[in-house]
């Protein structure tokens, strides 16, 4: 069973994609209106949404039903239960794919790299992802060192690049994304400006990492996040944050192009 179809359900709620990050996708693609874009793991199709109001056609993979449902129907959208290791897309198909922070669900990384090459024509293939080794160790992990755990269980980017590059014969390139104080796409560290929002249950079920971690854990972490942020604990520790417009927290967009 797709993991999001346990844990999707209000994924829509707290996951509302951010105009920038889909404006820097458009940017990285630098395709033409009217072309093809394969969006493998689209979840609720929140950037599918975006990249189509911009007059793309998208082609949303997702294996979720969960997910799918949750959906607004768009008429640039066309929608395939499906995945990444086994897309249901012919060969040179699309004429671009991207995928956004989904790597880390996937099985087997190496086929699924195999398989956007194999649908794929000569545009690029973009990936969101994360190397936590990238990044400080923000106050965000001393509440919930499951966050930085499970982040250290992921393959590090120059490993990554290195799989696309032997299972696509492309040349990789890496843009950090420097996440702003407002992202709407409330992902694991997106409100490291906003700690209240950690408080709220809706925001942590649309973070695996929380959803799949010791919840006896998660809730002394969500806790002691509130007691120090009604005693003025928190703000004397970490206050200095509130000053910073936006953060390198090892978010980087991953671009392989020939």
């Amino acid at each position: 069973m797709p993991i999001y179809d346990s844990i999707g359900k209000n994924y829509s709620t707290s996951r509302i994609p951010d105009t920038r990050i889909a404006k820097k996708l458009i940017d990285l693609l630098n395709l033409p209106q009217g072309s093809i874009i394969a969006d493998i793991g689209a979840g609720t199709g929140g950037y599918s949404q975006l990249i189509a109001n911009q007059g793309f056609s998208v082609y949303a993979v997702e294996p979720s039903s969960v997910m799918r449902i949750q959906a607004i129907q768009h008429p640039q959208i066309k929608w395939f239960t499906g995945y990444a290791e086994a897309l249901p897309l012919a060969d040179k198909s699309v004429d671009a794919v991207i995928s956004i922070l989904t790597i880390h669900h996937f099985s087997d990384l190496a086929k699924a790299f195999q398989e956007m090459q194999r649908v794929v024509k000569d545009g690029a293939i973009i990936l969101l992802t994360f190397d936590i080794r990238l990044a400080q160790k923000i106050w965000i992990y001393d509440y919930f060192p499951c966050l930085w755990e499970e982040a250290l269980k992921f393959l590090p980017l120059n490993e990554i690049a290195n799989l696309i590059q032997v299972n696509t014969q492309r040349n990789v390139e890496a843009f950090p994304l420097m996440l702003t104080h407002d992202l709407s796409d409330l992902f694991a560290a997106a409100a490291w400006r906003r700690p209240e929002m950690y408080l709220k249950p809706e925001v942590r079920a649309g973070i695996s990492a929380f959803a799949f971690y010791d919840q006896n854990l998660i809730e002394q972490g969500v806790q002691k996040l509130m007691n120090d942020l009604s005693n003025g604990e928190w703000d004397k520790k970490y206050g200095e944050i509130l000053n910073l417009q936006e953060v390198d927290i090892g978010y980087r967009f991953l671009r392989a192009k020939f």
